[in-house]
């Protein structure tokens, strides 16, 4: 059941966990005095972690669950809940002037309110990728006239991405890797090709053992098969978590990276949510896979 927990907690970062799973909402009221004349609801965490990049914090009025970084963001503003699973009445509730969504917010029908409500609904570039993160940062910074900011942030994270690039090449055998998701039902459910995961470990110079498409329950013997020299995986707190990790991992005892004590914890939004910090978390990333390439 814990392991259960800590999935679900990462999936609400990745923002593919379902609305059953999330908790409710706080009540967002619809008689908030606005204290400036943008009323911004943020629906995505890299969505609000720019806006507060680009100092639009005190302009938001509500934000969804994945809005984890920075973690004032859910302390201090109202949740209008989980973005795949929206309710247009809630959103509208906040008096928002501005939506500001991840390609992923929903259901259709919803996010189809939205753009004809009386507002502007400004969606941001999908197909999650390292390379499109300063473009969302220009065009949120041109939609609130922050574009000296947003320019300014943009080219921070352009020559973050270039210096990845720049490390990565000094790899000379990368090293096989997972990514696990969690333990449910003594089975590791893995990244595979086309997860946001499979792109980071790319990114930082990764080759995905996992030969198989989305997210996929392994049993021991397939995690045996695909003989991975690293795990990696959300953080979790405390050494006594670590351990019920690594024992109850299906096979990770017997796998190279099991033998070799290669397990690797990030936290999940840093690590998978594509916002501002993306090249950070790719350099963080790189240094523990290849510790010889740390600076």
């Amino acid at each position: 059941m814990r392991h259960r927990f800590l999935a679900l907690a990462l999936l609400a970062a990745m923002g593919t966990v379902p609305a059953a799973a999330q908790r409710a909402p706080n009540p967002a009221p619809s008689n908030a005095a606005p204290s400036k004349s943008e009323r911004i609801v943020s629906l995505g965490g890299d969505a609000t972690e720019i806006l507060y990049a680009l100092g639009l914090q005190d302009e938001i009025v509500a934000v969804d669950t994945t809005s984890l970084s920075p973690p004032q963001a859910l302390k201090e503003k109202p949740n209008v809940g989980y973005m795949r699973a929206l309710s247009a009445e809630g959103v509208l509730s906040t008096g928002a002037t501005t939506i500001v969504a991840n390609a992923q917010a929903g259901p259709p029908e919803v996010v189809n309110a939205l753009k004809s409500a009386n507002l502007r609904f400004l969606a941001l570039p999908g197909n999650e990728s390292p390379h499109n993160v300063a473009e969302k940062v220009l065009i949120i910074g041109k939609a609130f006239g922050r574009e000296e900011q947003a320019k300014a942030l943009a080219a921070r994270i352009e020559a973050g991405l270039k210096r990845v690039d720049e490390r990565r090449k000094h790899i000379k055998k990368p090293v096989r890797a997972i990514f696990v998701l969690g333990i449910n039902n003594g089975r590791a459910t893995v990244g595979g090709a086309g997860t946001t995961a499979d792109t980071m470990m790319q990114l930082a110079g990764a080759t995905n053992a996992a030969d198989f498409k989305g997210y996929k329950p392994l049993t021991s013997e397939a995690l045996l098969s695909i003989a991975p020299e690293v795990v990696i995986t959300m953080r979790r707190h405390g050494a006594s978590d670590n351990q019920t990790l690594l024992n109850s991992l299906p096979g990770y005892n017997e796998s190279p990276a099991g033998k070799n004590g290669r397990l690797i914890e990030m936290d999940a939004h840093y690590l998978l949510g594509f916002g501002p910090r993306t090249h950070e978390a790719a350099l963080d990333l790189m240094s523990k896979l290849y510790p010889e390439l740390a600076q």
